[in-house]
This record gives structure tokens, C-alpha cells and sequence, in this order.
């Protein structure tokens, strides 16, 4: 019994090791739409991350300013 489920583990992780190893057919080529469109979304995709840094840095200046202004009251 032991015997038929080393052989059985033995064979699975043979076909595992297999099955890792294997290459998959390489993607069809893109077109030109295909090449623009991604193009488009990710300039889109940068633009939206750049605004969004910048709203970020402006709230943490406000933030800092805010928190500044009271500690130099305080001290006073």
C-alpha cells in the first residue's frame, strides 16, 4: 500500500515538474489600433497618477502648514 502511493505521489510531482517547465505559444502579434489603444490608456493612466500625486502633496502641505501654525501658537 505504501509502496503504490510513493509510486502515485512519484508520478504527480513528475507531472507537476513537467507541466512547470512547458512553454506556453507566444501572443499574437498586436495591431496598430491594438498598439494605440494601449497607448492611449496608459498616457491616460500616468496623468491620472500625476494628478493624483499632486492633490496628495498639496494636502500634506496644507497638512504641515495647519499643524505649524498651531505648535508656533502654542509656543507663544
Amino acid at each position: 500500500m505504501r509502496k503504490a502511493i510513493a509510486a502515485l505521489l512519484g508520478g504527480i510531482l513528475i507531472g507537476v515538474l513537467a507541466a512547470s517547465h512547458a512553454k506556453l505559444p507566444a501572443p499574437p502579434p498586436k495591431s496598430d489600433a491594438e498598439k494605440a489603444a494601449e497607448a492611449d490608456k496608459a498616457a491616460a493612466a500616468k496623468a491620472k497618477d500625476a494628478a493624483d500625486l499632486g492633490k496628495a502633496q498639496d494636502r500634506a502641505v496644507a497638512n504641515y502648514k495647519k499643524s505649524h501654525a498651531s505648535m508656533a501658537a502654542k509656543k507663544r
